[in-house]
């Protein structure tokens, strides 16, 4: 069974619940059980060993759970000896059965399902005479491994998730991301390090601070199985919407991850992994969410501990805290001299510019880059994700860059390259084909400078390229007669006095010298102005798209002339047929 006919038929539940249960309602029902099916077609053929090897251990009194995980080799267990077709064997007892046949599960798998409130959702569908029903029909569905494999199983979590997110008008774009993105950023983390992953026994750790479903640590599990069967890759992440929460622990206990390092909770006000640094990072945060509920746990965080904890460069608005997570990511970087970091982070136009010299948000940036953290921007098309449409980037960041990037920052406007996908998911319209991947990984791989039909696709800059300083530029007062008025105490006297109304300022790039810019480019026009040496402040901003703009010149006169000609002469034919 393909992956979108497994979604439909899960999806048919649905109408079972149609009239008892509210549309928005439908996801947990039908997420919850697609886990208890999933786990029961995993746990089916050790089910026997399993409970027989309990019954042994509990003869000597010993800890049955070392024996039973090795049995299963899955991280998790079930003491139980039901499952969900002998549940159906038994309809007038399918709710206390199916209640003992959760509790049978190892803690780590009954964990997934008190964050679906499962135990809520029985008793609803009891009280409305559908319990057995719908236990009927998920027992019924093949999700064993051999039939449906972990990937395809990850599409169908994915699938549900958006399917229920656009009837309850959520944003399915929260849950998760579309995965040819995620296919991207994986590249773009891993391509320098190819040869190093490839190496026997090599065991590296991954983290996702907005895990989702899982979505970017499987993808990356994934790249590198392919790359080196024998490379080990461990997964870290934290999640903050139990739904998601409870999907990804699925699916990492199904592929044997240690379930405990996913954690649940807000990773911008509960780091659910204070002290731990990471080889690799990946994360898509919410765009555009206001912090303001984390709002005082951040600004302790950041005015008590400073440059120790997470958020010593500065903080963004309260509007959008996607930056939050790209500081978070840098703290979670392993120390350059213990073999450093690099991560992938998506994030929307807004980082790149928004705040002036001195903002929060220009004072990351300006760590960023003095840290010579950044190694590339790469522009994606619009109408790329599920929830939005607008323009997105993923920062490549890394403290271990190789020396040829030292001070460098690549630019890669990859906008362009897209195909239209055959029926759009939301928002999303466009996708990635795997040549476009290639040839971006490609370009960035190369750090090279490039061009398609005659437009920029790739640019490289020092990193002082995006610096400036805002300088403010004084004009004197005057008095009535014209005469500039002086300060008559202090450090002021005998000075001219600024006209407060009159005062500018002017960007100057950081390469350039203050003192000849202003002699260039103030003085012509204003001869009696000074500067304000202590009002200057250095700012960084990243006009992605000024990079890439190509000059259009307008059409010669003559031929708009004509082609309006042309117009005229149509309508005063059309007027004459009129009035024939």
């Amino acid at each position: 069974m393909n992956q979108s006919a497994l979604s439909a038929f899960i999806w048919s539940v649905a109408d079972l619940l149609r009239g008892d249960f509210k549309q928005s309602e439908y996801g947990r029902v039908i997420l919850p059980f697609t886990v208890l099916r999933r786990l029961d077609c995993v746990l089916e053929a050790t089910k026997p060993a399993v409970l027989a090897e309990l019954a042994e251990r509990e003869k000597t009194g010993l800890n049955p759970e070392p024996f039973l995980l090795r049995i299963t080799d899955r991280g998790f267990y079930n003491t139980s000896p039901l499952d969900l077709k002998k549940l159906v064997g038994d309809p007038d007892h399918i709710r206390e059965n199916l209640f003992s046949y959760v509790q049978g599960f190892s803690p780590a798998a009954r964990d997934i399902f008190e964050r679906f409130e499962f135990h809520a959702q029985v008793d609803r569908l009891a009280k409305a005479k559908l319990l057995y029903q719908v236990t009927e029909r998920f027992a019924q569905i093949d999700l064993h491994p051999g039939v449906v494999d972990n990937h395809q199983m990850g599409l169908v979590f994915e699938e549900l998730i958006r399917r229920f997110a656009e009837i309850s008008n959520e944003t399915a774009g929260e849950h998760f991301t579309p995965r040819e993105v995620i296919r991207l950023m994986v590249n773009l983390i891993f391509i320098e390090d190819d040869e190093v992953l490839s190496k026997p026994g090599v065991v590296r750790t991954i983290y996702d601070p907005t895990a989702g479903t899982g979505g970017m640590l499987s993808i990356a599990g994934e790249y590198l199985a392919e790359h080196n069967p024998e490379a080990r890759l461990t997964v870290f992440g934290q999640e903050l919407n139990p739904e998601s929460y409870a999907i990804c622990k699925a699916d990492m206990l199904i592929k044997d991850q240690d379930v405990a390092n996913i954690a649940f909770g807000n990773t911008l006000s509960e780091d659910g992994h204070p002290h731990a640094k990471f080889d690799y990072m990946l994360s898509n945060p919410p765009f555009g969410v206001e912090w303001k509920k984390v709002e005082k746990a951040v600004r302790d965080e950041h005015e008590k501990l400073g440059y120790n904890g997470r958020f010593g460069p500065g903080l963004p608005r309260v509007s959008d805290g996607s930056m939050l997570f790209l500081l978070h990511l840098i703290a979670k970087m392993r120390p350059a001299a213990d073999g450093g970091s690099r991560f992938g982070i998506v994030l929307n136009g807004s980082p790149l510019f928004t705040g002036g010299a001195g903002s929060g948000e220009s004072e990351i940036r300006r760590y960023v880059l003095e840290n010579d953290l950044l190694e590339a921007i790469v522009g994606l098309p619009t109408d790329m994700f599920y929830n939005t449409g607008i323009a997105t980037y993923v920062w490549v960041v890394s403290n271990r860059k190789p020396a040829h990037r030292k001070g460098k920052v690549q630019l890669i406007d990859a906008s362009g390259m897209w195909q239209k996908m055959r029926k759009s998911l939301g928002s999303k319209r466009k996708e990635l084909a795997d040549a476009h991947i290639d040839e971006i990984t490609r370009i960035f791989g190369q750090f090279v400078e490039a061009e398609q039909d005659d437009k920029p696709i790739s640019r490289i800059f020092d990193n002082a390229d995006f610096g400036y300083r805002t300088i403010t530029v004084e004009r004197p007062l005057r008095d009535e007669a014209g005469k500039i008025v002086l300060g008559e105490r202090g450090k002021q006297k005998g000075k001219p006095q600024p006209d407060t109304s009159l005062r500018d300022t002017e960007n100057v790039p950081l390469k350039d010298d203050v003192e000849a810019y202003f002699r260039r480019e103030v003085l012509p026009h204003a001869p009696d102005a000074w500067i304000d040496h202590e009002k200057t402040k250095v700012g960084y901003e990243i006009p992605f798209n000024r990079h890439f703009y190509v000059f259009k010149p307008p059409r010669p006169l003559a031929e708009i002339d004509a082609e309006l000609k042309q117009v005229t002469d149509r309508i005063v034919e059309m007027i004459r047929g009129l009035s024939a």
